[in-house]
């Protein structure tokens, strides 16, 4: 609640809190933009969810685990080049002092693709770092938001809830297909 606003949903949220906290622009062209940014992550983040619920967000991932294996070798090879090769491009953009997504300042929209990254760095370690090197200015995005004093002190403090299978992102080997890739290659 803001004083009489109920504002639920948490891309609803980041639209009101970011020009509070200095984290939208002041345009309204800019905050379109950073919305617009946000909504894509959103999309972005139900798919990472779906590589371990593929079939229903009720079921156990135990009893998905076969759907789960396809779903997520999927994601790997089609879905997540398409989002990152997405905002690969959006950083690519040349714009006049433009470090982060929107432009020369820090947005809601950096910090959330920060934490997606994070996220499936724990999620899919072995396909992420092939995923680093193919898309060189997002995580080079990713490590200048990791760098920020605040940010290295959030990280510290016990705020921080540590990556864990109850959450978003959830590590299970079996789907991080480039590991399975790499081990088949190995047997061959």
């Amino acid at each position: 609640m803001a004083g009489r606003l109920v504002i639920g949903q948490t891309v609803n949220i980041l639209q009101f809190l970011g020009p509070r906290h200095g984290l939208a622009p002041k345009s309204d062209a800019g905050r379109l933009w950073t919305h617009q940014l946000q909504l894509t992550i959103a999309d972005f983040v139900v798919e990472i969810h779906d590589t371990h619920h593929p079939v229903a967000g009720n079921l156990y991932y135990e009893d998905q685990k076969k759907e789960a294996r396809r779903g997520a070798a999927d994601f790997l090879k089609n879905r997540l080049p398409k989002f990152f090769g997405y905002f690969e491009k959006v950083l690519a953009q040349k714009t006049s002092g433009k470090r982060y997504l929107v432009g020369a300042q820090l947005s809601y929209a950096d910090l959330s693709m920060f934490q997606v990254i994070a996220g499936l760095n724990y999620a899919f370690p072995y396909a992420m770092r092939k995923a680093a090197r193919q898309y060189p200015r997002l995580f080079a995005h990713h490590a200048r938001i990791q760098d920020r004093p605040r940010i290295v002190a959030y990280l510290a403090s016990p705020r921080r809830i540590a990556f864990n299978n109850e959450g978003i992102f959830r590590h299970y080997p079996e789907l991080d297909a480039a590991r399975n890739v790499l081990k088949s290659s190995l047997r061959h």
